[in-house]
């Protein structure tokens, strides 16, 4: 695959200027972005693959859902249904996708959760209902600039910032690293819960902020406890499992179990995987499995897995979280 990216690198150019000159036209008013009245925040990267999105909207879940009516939307990435959709009780990963199933399994009627691809139209439906939300969190929406957000949370991980790489094919931006500009914050996810001052400066000189954007640190943090659809049990008491993953980096996964001294298999799986029978009757042969949350979303209502099938959960740790919360209290407020 590595091999490929380099031998497609005559076209870097061709994919810069396409997505530069979109960018530019946006900016000059010449391709129209609709804003709207209410509050809409999103939360995005400029790199394809996992820069902690799905943990971030969560986060903004439980700092806001007890003082606004709060609705998700996100594309609804390789679901079988189409247009606008609703969250409901019949819903699975395969009417939702994953990562928004994920959110309304986990907060249930607490907030709205919605999929469309056409973020116009996915804001307007939410916007006609009879409980409409006062504020819309949109889930890796950067690129998707028919919608003017009101605040834009840019993710970039730790081991691969976007001031490191170029654009598609050869490297994983998704638009010219420039487009960093329109962020009101950057969060640099992923870090070493050690992580020094002297680092976090030498990454926000690299990272070359506009002035008036704010930079902060966040890392993983992962439950003691790991999870089935009817128990619970502690991480520790694990002696020997597989570890099963579809998501885009699994290794800050492996290696906090590694650093637990646990020992295990691991079948590792292409991002968003649409497991097959084959698969999953090859899954059910196994004696323990533990997965991530998204994986488990795609899994759980597999009978052959019910007893076997586990997940870990995560949530995001700021560094300065009360500074992190104040800015996007103070832009609910303005």
């Amino acid at each position: 695959m590595k091999f490929l990216r380099y031998i497609l690198f005559p076209i870097v150019p061709i994919y810069y200027l396409v997505t530069w000159t979109r960018n530019k036209l946006y900016d000059l008013g010449w391709k129209k972005s609709k804003s709207y009245a209410f509050p809409i925040i999103c939360v995005g990267n400029l790199s394809v693959g996992g820069t902690g999105k799905s943990p971030m909207i969560e986060y903004l879940v439980r700092l806001l859902k007890s003082d606004y009516k709060l609705a998700t939307l996100s594309r609804g990435y390789k679901r079988e249904s189409e247009g606008f959709k609703l969250a409901g009780t019949t819903d699975s990963a395969k009417t939702l996708g994953d990562e928004p199933f994920q959110f309304y399994n986990k907060f249930g009627d607490e907030i709205l959760v919605a999929v469309d691809a056409n973020r116009q139209n996915g804001i307007e439906n939410l916007h006609a209902l009879n409980n409409k939300p006062d504020v819309i969190l949109l889930d890796d929406a950067f690129q998707h600039r028919k919608v003017h957000a009101g605040f834009n949370i840019l993710l970039t991980a730790y081991g691969d910032l976007y001031c490191n790489d170029i654009v598609l094919p050869t490297g994983n931006l998704r638009e010219p690293k420039k487009g960093a500009k329109r962020a009101h914050i950057i969060v640099v996810t992923k870090c070493p819960i050690n992580i020094s001052d002297k680092e976090k400066e030498e990454i926000r000189v690299r990272l070359n902020t506009e002035a008036g954007q704010s930079v902060f640190f966040s890392s993983i943090s992962y439950s003691n406890n790991i999870f089935s659809q009817t128990e619970r049990l502690g991480l520790a008491q694990l002696k020997g499992f597989t570890l099963v993953t579809g998501i885009a980096n699994p290794d800050p996964l492996i290696q906090y179990l590694k650093s637990n001294n646990l020992e295990f298999n691991h079948l590792n799986f292409k991002d968003h995987h649409n497991f097959s029978a084959k698969e999953i009757l090859d899954l059910s042969r196994l004696d323990f499995i533990l997965t991530t949350e998204k994986d488990f979303m795609r899994l759980k209502d597999e009978k052959s897995l019910k007893d076997k099938l586990f997940y870990l959960p995560i949530e995001v740790s700021l560094d300065k979280p009360e500074e992190f919360n104040k800015e996007i209290l103070d832009y609910l407020k303005s």
